[in-house]
């Protein structure tokens, strides 16, 4: 079962090895601690399963909304440790490039940040996967735009803010988060043994979440 609670669009996903067995994915103003483990209930009924038949866990692990991605984590950490399952954690930008294989075009996943920034990277079909070309990065939008030297496919809900000639914006149903992409490399993931327990599970934010950031503040005043 695979995760994602990065952005607002978000779910969950089940899959049997490579086969997608069932996907819900949902774009609403209405929190994941609300929604999250309802469409987890609904999609394993659905599917005719029960949480005996998980045998791994996928979640998408950032960078994103630092709620968001709190509540996505805490789900998978409570289902690992009830299951006894490992899980596999995903870099949210990974899975938004993998969404789009084969593509002749660079693909740009950018998505958005606080403080006008946006989270973004870089990645090439190389004939097998998606290579990634750029570090995760926190930049602002005109930043990312001057760094777009060629035309480069833009997806994610920080896509729009880029302003440059070179971009390319992917069609409506491949610009959001996919819980499907992030449970297809969470069993690559699997495969080569890259797990972690429940205990080791942490989110991956890029920056500091803004809390923290103002108790810093605070200190240093």
């Amino acid at each position: 079962m695979a995760v994602e609670t990065s952005t607002l669009a978000g779910g969950v996903a089940l899959l049997d090895g490579e086969q997608v067995i069932g996907e819900y994915l949902l774009d609403v103003r209405i929190t994941h601690s609300e929604r999250l483990m309802p469409a987890i209930d609904r999609l394993l009924g659905d599917a005719g399963w029960t949480t005996a038949s998980l045998e791994g866990l996928a979640v998408a692990v950032g960078p994103g909304s630092f709620t968001g991605l709190r509540i996505g984590l805490s789900a998978v950490k409570g289902l690992a440790w009830a299951l006894g399952l490992s899980v596999a954690a995903v870099p949210t930008l990974d899975a938004l490039a993998a969404s789009l294989p084969f593509a002749a075009l660079p693909v740009c996943p950018v998505l958005a940040a606080r403080r006008n920034e946006v989270y973004c990277s870089r990645y090439r079909w190389d004939g097998a996967t998606m290579r990634q070309e750029w570090d995760y990065l926190a930049l602002a939008p005109e930043e990312l735009a001057a760094r777009l030297t060629e035309p480069s496919i833009l997806l994610g809900d920080g896509a729009r803010a880029v302003a440059s000639r070179h971009a390319r914006m992917a069609p409506p149903h491949r610009r959001t988060p996919s819980p499907a992409a992030v449970g297809v490399l969470g069993l690559a993931r699997f495969q080569a043994g890259q797990v972690v327990s429940a205990s080791e599970l942490s989110p991956f934010y890029l920056r500091s979440p803004e809390a923290e950031l103002k108790r810093h503040a605070v200190t240093v005043h």
